[in-house]
């Protein structure tokens, strides 16, 4: 039976050069303004499926009209709701940028600290640079860049409960079964 020395090509897992294990960073929180509101908190779910926008929000920015909508929503709850619509084409202002997004609009009593869930699509349109090591997210219009740390906002709401957040799965069906 042969021997094979240790040296530099031995196996990461011998020579211990794996990268150290990380916790979860969790979730995260970006601030945002909205005309006749102060700062508040969204909440960052990449695997949300809709920008979610509760009822009272809607009504206190005295939105435009809402579209219809034929979706049903599953909440983490299991109850079914229905949305009251569809708030499309809304200004959201991150820093000194404004992104535009569509909204469902569900009447539900929401966290008035973060009562906006953010999906995928509003970072794809904020060109998002999500650094979870450095714990920074970047959006970027042009040339221009806003950085903010993700540490110091998910750290605003220590008393945010997990079981506070809607997560929520999109049922789509067809207008017909509503007749």
């Amino acid at each position: 039976m042969a021997r094979t020395p240790l040296n530099e090509h031995c196996s990461a897992v011998i020579l211990k050069k794996l990268p150290k294990k990380l916790g979860d960073p969790g979730k995260f929180l970006i601030p945002y303004d909205f005309l006749g509101m102060a700062e508040c908190l969204s909440l960052a779910d990449l695997g949300a499926s809709i920008n979610l926008m509760p009822f009272s929000v809607w009504k206190k920015l005295s939105l435009v009209d809402l579209t219809p909508t034929c979706m049903t929503l599953k909440l983490s709850d299991r109850s079914i709701s229905r949305p009251v619509g569809v708030a499309e084409d809304v200004y959201v202002k991150v820093g000194s940028f404004y992104f535009p997004a569509d909204f469902v609009v569900v009447d539900f009593d929401a966290d008035p600290r973060v009562p906006l869930i953010l999906r995928r699509s509003f970072f794809m349109t904020g060109r998002a640079l999500i650094d979870v090591f450095e714990g920074e997210l970047t959006l970027r219009v042009g040339k221009e860049a806003i950085t903010f740390n993700l540490d110091q906002t998910s750290r605003y709401s220590t008393n945010y409960s997990d079981m506070t957040a809607k997560i929520i799965d999109v049922i789509d069906m067809a207008c017909e079964e509503y007749s």
